[in-house]
């Protein structure tokens, strides 16, 4: 008797985990096929230009990929590929004081990315992803202030596309 509540157990559990198909504990949908991916430098093309964003983007969806997946990094031949171009990089006033000065200001970072997956065409989209940072206007946007709006809207950027190509978000 005992036996066959452990495997009814077993068999409960079995059925739970296989009828609901593949799952990955990572969230993403990544194919049985797909080996490996390329990200091709992203140009900045916007009208302001930030020396060395363009790269420092480029590394940051690398190192999610590989961070977040098995795949590996290729420079050519990817089963899927991304690139693309940033096509802002603005500071504009968001709130103003008393005496016509910026309270606050925000740096926005749109960029534009094609994304092909080789093995499923259906999934391959062209589409903008943008977020920004807000800072005070008494500051400079240099230095660490520089460093950690780049960071935090890159980091949600790159999350972005990850979930709209792998995940299905």
């Amino acid at each position: 008797m005992k036996y066959i509540k452990h495997a009814l157990l077993l068999l409960t559990i079995s059925l739970t985990f296989f009828s609901c198909g593949f799952y990955s504990f990572s969230g993403t949908n990544i194919q049985d096929n797909v080996k490996s991916f390329q990200v091709n430098y992203f140009q900045n093309t916007a009208a302001q230009v930030e020396p060395g964003i363009d790269r420092d983007f480029t590394i940051a969806l690398q190192d999610l990929i590989v961070n977040q997946t098995n795949l590996e990094l290729v420079n050519s031949n990817g089963d899927l590929v991304y690139e693309g171009e940033i096509t802002e990089y603005r500071i504009s006033p968001t709130t103003a004081t008393a005496d016509n000065t910026a309270a606050q200001n925000r740096l926005s970072v749109s960029v534009r990315v094609r994304f092909y997956n080789k093995k499923a065409e259906d999934d391959d989209f062209e589409q903008t992803f943008s977020f920004f940072y807000d800072y005070a206007g008494s500051s400079l946007l240099t230095g660490s202030i520089k460093d950690t709006a780049l960071e935090e809207i890159f980091e949600r950027i790159t999350q972005d596309i990850f979930n709209a190509s792998l995940a299905k978000w």
